[in-house]
């Protein structure tokens, strides 16, 4: 069973930049990504799914990116519903 994040750290910020695969999300979006990789999960996604760039650039998630328009919704909603301790349905993959 994961343990419940609690706090910014356990999550970094996928910042947007010139490098975009075609298999990165092709909008400018800000995505969340797990610090800790737990079992069985993917290590190439983003919180809510969308894979990952080849040369990812990731920074600490501070308190103002969260009121960033350009943070992805679904990754703000799943990281919101783990602080609360509930455990989200993963989409799809």
């Amino acid at each position: 069973m994961p343990r419940p994040a609690w706090s910014l750290y356990a999550y970094q910020m996928l910042e947007p930049h010139e490098q975009l695969d075609m298999f990165a999300c092709q909008e400018v979006r800000v995505h969340l990504i797990a610090r800790q990789l737990e079992l069985g999960g993917s290590i190439d996604r983003t919180l809510c799914g969308t894979l990952l760039p080849a040369q990812p650039q990731m920074s600490a998630v501070e308190l103002q990116a969260m009121r960033d328009e350009r943070l992805c919704p679904l990754c703000k909603a799943i990281m919101d519903a783990q602080r609360r301790g509930m455990n989200p349905i993963w989409p799809e993959l």
